[in-house]
């Protein structure tokens, strides 16, 4: 059966996935956000979902977690679903024992037979705040889920900087947002929290502070350029933020768990 990949964004909007891949693929590689994500989705699936061999990463975006789980976990296996060709091209490269598939999951599913309800355990990480109707797409995707699947779903919280709304994010969420959104879809919510407090949201706040300039930045770092001040920060929050994960209130990066209760 063929992939629904829906119909291309517009060219040139801040939903323009391709080129956003295109251009900043290189340069997300230097966030030291995306390691304290996978960090806190792998202890996660660590401790609730030990058994799992089968992962479905919604959103795969260019294969970072996919390529990081793998190093984890090997020998399990990875399904990506991912709106951007680029995106789907950039993760088959970094992960390449890993399956990644275009889907738009804004519009109905129709996986292959073999990919229904295969899913032991599914992660959803910075997508959500991207879409405008994130129920709708988590509702989607569970064709993809066995019952019981173990869901673990991440968005940004706290302020909204420049970049962020340039890279086209609808909304920033708290634990209870995250959790209506969960349950609206058909999960069945284990616990919504921040994580992050204090070093996370200092990370976030020199983002804020940096404003617009980090949309020119990004496209620099892309080709490989940072200064010495830079690569010495970034390794700094790196250090920090490995040892702040612990769960709370206050924290702006949310994390989420949740079940698969029955098929839909």
């Amino acid at each position: 059966m063929t992939p629904n990949t829906g119909e291309p964004l517009a060219t040139g909007t801040a939903d323009d996935w391709e080129a956003h891949w295109l251009q900043y693929a290189s340069s997300a590689n230097f966030n030291p956000a995306q390691a304290f994500r996978r960090d806190l989705i792998w202890e996660l699936v660590r401790r609730r979902a030990p058994q799992a061999f089968r992962i479905l990463d919604i959103g795969s975006g260019q294969g970072d977690l996919a390529a990081d789980l793998q190093a984890r976990l090997p020998g399990v296996e990875i399904l990506g679903v991912e709106l951007s060709a680029a995106g789907v091209e950039i993760a088959r490269r970094k992960a390449p024992s890993a399956r990644f598939l275009q889907y738009n999951l804004l519009q109905p599913a129709e996986p292959l037979r073999e990919h229904r309800h295969w899913a032991q355990v599914a992660v959803c990480s910075e997508v959500l705040e991207h879409v405008d109707e994130p129920a709708a797409l988590l509702h989607n995707a569970r064709v993809f889920l066995a019952a019981g699947c173990l869901l673990v779903a991440t968005v940004p919280g706290g302020p909204m900087s420049a970049f962020d709304r340039h890279i086209g994010h609808r909304r920033h969420y708290t634990p209870q947002a995250l959790s209506l959104v969960l349950s609206q879809a058909g999960f069945e919510v284990e616990f919504a929290a921040g994580a992050g407090f204090p070093f996370f949201n200092l990370y976030r706040l020199a983002v804020l502070a940096r404003g617009a300039s980090l949309v020119d930045r990004a496209k620099v770092q892309a080709v490989g350029s940072l200064s010495r001040t830079e690569e010495l920060v970034l390794s700094g929050f790196r250090r920090l933020l490995r040892r702040n994960h612990a769960r709370g209130k206050r924290g702006w990066q949310i994390i989420a768990c949740a079940r698969e209760s029955g098929n839909p």
